[in-house]
Protein backbone atom coordinates (compact mmCIF):
# COMPACT_ATOMS: atom_id res chain seq x y z
CA UNK A 1 0.00 0.00 0.00
CA UNK A 2 1.76 3.41 -0.87
CA UNK A 3 0.92 6.45 0.59
CA UNK A 4 0.35 9.52 -1.19
CA UNK A 5 3.51 11.09 0.73
CA UNK A 6 5.80 9.14 -1.27
CA UNK A 7 4.76 9.14 -4.80
CA UNK A 8 2.67 6.56 -7.03
CA UNK A 9 3.32 3.47 -8.24
CA UNK A 10 5.13 1.96 -11.02
CA UNK A 11 2.00 0.90 -12.61
CA UNK A 12 0.11 4.17 -12.18
CA UNK A 13 -0.03 6.97 -14.73
CA UNK A 14 0.11 10.65 -13.62
CA UNK A 15 -2.97 12.56 -14.04
CA UNK A 16 -2.69 15.96 -15.93
CA UNK A 17 -0.08 14.35 -18.83
CA UNK A 18 -1.35 14.55 -22.15
CA UNK A 19 -1.09 11.34 -24.16
CA UNK A 20 1.79 11.42 -25.85
CA UNK A 21 3.31 14.40 -23.93
CA UNK A 22 7.32 13.59 -23.11
CA UNK A 23 7.18 12.96 -19.45
CA UNK A 24 9.89 10.57 -18.52
CA UNK A 25 8.12 9.42 -15.74
CA UNK A 26 7.64 5.37 -16.42
CA UNK A 27 9.24 5.46 -20.18
CA UNK A 28 12.58 4.20 -21.55
CA UNK A 29 13.68 7.21 -22.56
CA UNK A 30 13.90 8.36 -19.07
CA UNK A 31 17.42 8.45 -18.80
CA UNK A 32 17.81 10.03 -21.97
CA UNK A 33 15.73 13.10 -21.24
CA UNK A 34 17.68 13.90 -17.72
CA UNK A 35 20.65 13.36 -19.26
CA UNK A 36 19.63 16.14 -21.79
CA UNK A 37 18.26 18.43 -19.26
CA UNK A 38 22.04 17.91 -17.11
CA UNK A 39 23.35 18.75 -20.26
CA UNK A 40 21.79 22.09 -20.66
CA UNK A 41 21.85 23.14 -17.01
CA UNK A 42 25.82 22.20 -17.20
CA UNK A 43 26.41 24.50 -19.93
CA UNK A 44 28.21 27.63 -19.25
CA UNK A 45 26.06 30.79 -19.30
CA UNK A 46 27.17 32.84 -21.84
CA UNK A 47 24.85 35.86 -20.71
CA UNK A 48 25.32 38.35 -18.32
CA UNK A 49 23.38 38.07 -15.12
CA UNK A 50 20.52 40.61 -14.72
CA UNK A 51 21.96 42.64 -11.52
CA UNK A 52 25.07 42.27 -9.58
CA UNK A 53 23.49 43.94 -6.51
CA UNK A 54 23.03 41.08 -4.61
CA UNK A 55 26.07 39.76 -4.43
CA UNK A 56 28.14 42.55 -2.90
CA UNK A 57 25.13 42.53 -0.20
CA UNK A 58 25.40 39.09 0.73
CA UNK A 59 29.06 39.35 1.09
CA UNK A 60 28.81 42.50 3.35
CA UNK A 61 26.57 41.42 5.83
CA UNK A 62 27.75 37.24 5.90
CA UNK A 63 27.74 35.53 8.78
CA UNK A 64 24.62 34.32 10.70
CA UNK A 65 21.20 36.67 10.89
CA UNK A 66 18.45 35.96 13.17
CA UNK A 67 14.98 38.03 12.52
CA UNK A 68 12.30 38.08 14.94
CA UNK A 69 9.29 38.92 12.57
CA UNK A 70 6.26 41.45 13.49
CA UNK A 71 3.82 39.86 16.13
CA UNK A 72 6.09 37.53 17.87
CA UNK A 73 7.40 37.99 20.93
CA UNK A 74 11.19 35.79 21.88
CA UNK A 75 11.40 36.41 26.09
CA UNK A 76 13.91 34.80 27.89
CA UNK A 77 16.75 34.30 25.99
CA UNK A 78 20.62 34.47 25.44
CA UNK A 79 21.52 35.40 21.92
CA UNK A 80 25.04 34.41 21.17
CA UNK A 81 26.83 33.85 17.66
CA UNK A 82 24.52 36.05 15.75
CA UNK A 83 26.02 38.18 13.82
CA UNK A 84 23.03 40.14 12.78
CA UNK A 85 19.87 40.43 15.17
CA UNK A 86 16.43 42.51 12.99
CA UNK A 87 13.65 42.81 15.74
CA UNK A 88 10.63 43.52 13.96
CA UNK A 89 8.55 41.39 17.30
CA UNK A 90 9.54 42.07 20.80
CA UNK A 91 12.60 40.59 22.09
CA UNK A 92 13.71 40.26 25.75
CA UNK A 93 17.06 38.85 26.18
CA UNK A 94 20.45 39.45 26.49
CA UNK A 95 22.81 39.07 23.70
CA UNK A 96 26.65 39.74 22.21
CA UNK A 97 26.79 40.40 18.54
CA UNK A 98 27.62 42.31 15.89
CA UNK A 99 24.44 44.01 14.24
CA UNK A 100 21.27 44.82 16.34
CA UNK A 101 18.29 46.42 13.63
CA UNK A 102 15.33 47.60 15.02
CA UNK A 103 12.08 48.05 13.43
CA UNK A 104 9.89 50.53 13.82
CA UNK A 105 7.17 48.17 15.14
CA UNK A 106 10.03 46.33 17.04
CA UNK A 107 11.12 46.51 20.52
CA UNK A 108 14.37 45.22 22.42
CA UNK A 109 14.23 44.99 26.16
CA UNK A 110 17.13 43.49 27.95
CA UNK A 111 20.98 43.98 27.79
CA UNK A 112 23.25 44.26 24.58
CA UNK A 113 26.85 44.02 23.57
CA UNK A 114 26.83 45.08 20.00
CA UNK A 115 28.99 46.34 17.11
CA UNK A 116 26.71 48.77 15.09
CA UNK A 117 23.30 49.58 16.27
CA UNK A 118 20.36 50.95 14.08
CA UNK A 119 17.44 51.99 15.73
CA UNK A 120 14.23 52.77 14.65
CA UNK A 121 11.73 51.49 17.19
CA UNK A 122 12.42 50.92 21.01
CA UNK A 123 15.66 49.78 22.83
CA UNK A 124 15.19 49.31 26.97
CA UNK A 125 17.96 48.30 29.37
CA UNK A 126 21.49 48.03 29.10
CA UNK A 127 23.30 48.91 25.52
CA UNK A 128 26.81 48.76 24.88
CA UNK A 129 27.91 50.08 21.46
CA UNK A 130 31.36 49.49 20.59
CA UNK A 131 30.93 51.10 17.42
CA UNK A 132 28.19 53.41 16.20
CA UNK A 133 24.82 53.73 17.39
CA UNK A 134 22.08 55.10 15.37
CA UNK A 135 18.82 56.40 16.06
CA UNK A 136 16.34 57.31 13.66
CA UNK A 137 13.38 59.26 14.02
CA UNK A 138 11.07 56.95 15.30
CA UNK A 139 13.86 55.39 17.42
CA UNK A 140 13.62 55.62 21.22
CA UNK A 141 16.41 54.36 23.55
CA UNK A 142 15.92 54.21 27.36
CA UNK A 143 18.34 52.72 30.08
CA UNK A 144 22.30 52.34 30.33
CA UNK A 145 23.72 53.61 27.13
CA UNK A 146 27.29 53.35 26.22
CA UNK A 147 28.64 54.35 22.26
CA UNK A 148 31.85 54.70 20.52
CA UNK A 149 29.89 57.40 18.06
CA UNK A 150 26.44 58.60 18.05
CA UNK A 151 24.64 59.71 15.09
CA UNK A 152 20.39 60.80 16.23
CA UNK A 153 17.96 61.64 13.81
CA UNK A 154 14.93 64.84 14.19
CA UNK A 155 12.77 63.51 17.22
CA UNK A 156 15.07 60.26 17.98
CA UNK A 157 14.65 59.67 21.97
CA UNK A 158 17.75 58.89 24.34
CA UNK A 159 17.21 59.24 27.82
CA UNK A 160 19.10 57.49 30.96
CA UNK A 161 22.53 57.30 31.64
CA UNK A 162 24.50 58.11 28.82
CA UNK A 163 27.90 57.53 28.68
CA UNK A 164 30.69 58.00 26.01
CA UNK A 165 32.82 55.21 25.40
CA UNK A 166 31.45 51.26 25.04
CA UNK A 167 33.87 50.43 27.47
CA UNK A 168 32.60 52.70 30.48
CA UNK A 169 34.32 55.00 33.33
CA UNK A 170 35.21 51.71 35.29
CA UNK A 171 38.50 50.89 33.61
CA UNK A 172 40.29 54.32 33.87
CA UNK A 173 39.18 54.90 37.55
CA UNK A 174 40.64 51.31 38.51
CA UNK A 175 43.90 52.26 36.88
CA UNK A 176 44.11 55.77 38.20
CA UNK A 177 43.46 53.81 42.32
CA UNK A 178 46.35 51.76 41.27
CA UNK A 179 48.69 54.74 40.42
CA UNK A 180 47.87 56.49 43.71
CA UNK A 181 48.63 53.45 45.75
CA UNK A 182 51.95 52.91 43.91
CA UNK A 183 52.76 56.35 45.37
Amino acid sequence: MATPFFGKRDNETPTGVRPGAASGYGSSNSSSTLQSAFQSASQPNTTKPVSDAPAPAVAKEGGSKLTVGPNIKLKGVEITDCDTLVVEGLVEATMDSRVIQIAEQGAFKGSAEIDVAEIRGEFSGNLTVRDRLMIYSTGKVTGVIRYGKLVVEEGGQLSGEILFGAQGSAKPAASAKQGLQAV
